[in-house]
């Protein structure tokens, strides 16, 4: 099995070491000081469930990889409407390609039965972009639950999860997903093949359209939000209106408010990918799980007030602080008038 993992930051390096200790032809893309790390040293992981070393192939260029079975996308969503020149080298014409992403996919209307079938949604497929790099019928669903942090480069810290749910967005069982998931296993990850893979997509969601933008807006750990009482009832109200929109499309998520809570409290002082991004100054992705969020509110007739407000505010967060601020520069204010 040759496995391609385009941009191996913290989850696409912890899933490729762990698929190269299971013993698949892994060949992970990298670019400046983590693909020299990566060269020199393998990729580390730091883990409570034990430390290891995988030391797969690592290249900044995918035409010296070619053609493979799965291409693992550990870019951001919203990475992916330009992410042709890493990919196509690698695409076959069986290559799967599995989206482990955050937040709505692009594919979601893919073979999805309804009155909804097919259709586009414009958050993250804009144009058709996304689709023209990566047809839908390639796409495997993944939904990532592990938390993993680039420590250093070639390093990764891994806090907690193994597990990377997927499925096809028909929702057959293929032979590709289980030959997939068998190695992962083989590689010490949890990997369930799930008839509805979107279930499984928004019940992260619910945990990443109130923690992320929330965490940006205020700074604060997983477990500050959830104990402080007016962000917790903000929690439990994104929560709410998260799980209309999932009905009104046909996906009953078989979690309980409290239950998700709880988890996320138990992860402790840990920071979100967004509120991550935020200090370091890179974009936010705000689209595939709030933007897509809201398109979906206003093709469904969900009035989700509180995903509205919360998504406005962010979004001004994200025009404002971004690395391409697009709020002009104030002018200077004149000169004080003698009396």
């Amino acid at each position: 099995m040759r496995i391609a993992i385009v941009g191996a930051g913290a989850i696409g390096a912890y899933w490729g070491a762990a698929m190269h200790r299971g013993g698949a032809d892994v060949h992970l893309i990298a670019r400046n000081s983590n693909l020299e790390a990566i060269r020199k040293n393998g990729v580390r992981v730091l883990s409570p469930r034990g430390d290891f070393e995988a030391h797969p192939h690592a290249t900044d260029d995918p035409a010296e990889i070619g053609p493979v079975d799965y291409v693992f996308l550990g870019l951001k969503a919203h990475s992916y409407p330009t992410s042709g020149p890493l990919v196509e080298p690698l695409l076959g014409p069986d290559t799967a390609v599995i989206a482990a992403q955050n937040g709505i996919p692009w594919w979601y209307f893919h073979e999805l039965d309804g009155p909804y079938r097919g259709r586009r949604i414009e958050a993250v497929d804009p144009g058709g972009a996304t689709s023209a790099v990566l047809p839908p019928e390639r796409a495997i669903g993944c939904v990532v639950y592990p938390a993993t942090v680039l420590a250093a480069p070639g390093v990764v810290q891994h806090l907690e999860g193994t597990r990377f749910s997927i499925g096809e967005p028909s929702g057959e069982i293929t032979k590709r997903c289980t030959d997939l998931s068998e190695a992962m296993v083989a590689g010490g990850l949890k990997s369930p093949v799930e008839p509805d893979i979107r279930n499984d997509i928004w019940i992260k969601l619910m945990g990443n359209v109130a923690f992320n933008p929330l965490s940006a807006l205020t700074r604060a750990t997983m477990v500050e939000i959830c104990q402080h009482p007016q962000t917790r009832q903000l929690v439990v109200q994104l929560m709410e209106e998260t799980l209309d929109i999932a009905a009104r499309l046909g996906s009953t998520p078989d979690i309980s408010i409290e239950t998700r809570l709880r988890g996320a409290e138990s992860v402790g002082h840990h920071k979100t990918s967004m509120l991550q991004d935020l200090e370091a100054n890179k974009e936010l992705e705000l689209d595939a799980i709030v933007t897509a969020l809201v398109e979906l509110a206003d093709l469904t007739g969900a009035e989700a007030p509180t995903l509205r407000t919360v998504y406005a505010a962010t979004d001004l967060l994200s025009r404002r602080y971004g690395p391409e601020a697009q709020l002009p520069t104030p002018a200077p204010e004149p000169d004080p008038q003698p009396a």
